[in-house]
């Protein structure tokens, strides 16, 4: 019996959307106001989807309590409070949503030994959300 786990998680981080092969003139056109020299943050909202049998001891596809503990390692302490543009992950990529959104699966990809990853969500604002599912 196969079923879906959708897990929210919380945190605010900034960034600057610039690429360096670009001028600053296409920067400027390519990503508008967020190309601001300054940066500017989000209060993301990442939705993590594990799917997998339920276990028939616990009830339960995934522990709800490991996956809180696996997310606080890779996914808060990692990005809550951040400056994107300065972590080892973006150092060669543009931290879009997008991006963050694909380093966040990829974080979690592995991460679970009896669920699977299904997809990742992450909300920037009310109107923008990205989806990646490997």
């Amino acid at each position: 019996m196969k079923a879906y786990l959708t897990r929210r998680y919380h945190f605010s981080a900034s960034h600057r959307l610039n690429n360096d092969a670009f001028s600053a003139e296409k920067n400027r056109v390519v990503y508008g106001k967020c190309n601001n020299p300054h940066g500017h943050g989000h209060n993301y909202v990442a939705e993590v989807t594990l799917c997998g049998e339920v276990d028939p001891a616990t009830g339960m596809v995934c522990n709800l309590a490991d996956l809180d503990m696996f997310a606080r390692t890779n996914l808060l302490d990692a990005f809550d409070h951040m400056n994107l543009n300065t972590l080892k992950c973006f150092a060669n990529l543009v931290p879009t949503t997008e991006n963050l959104t694909i380093e966040i699966f990829r974080r979690f990809q592995s991460g679970f030994s009896h669920a699977h990853l299904e997809r990742v969500r992450v909300e920037e604002t009310g109107n923008n959300s990205f989806e990646y599912a490997g």
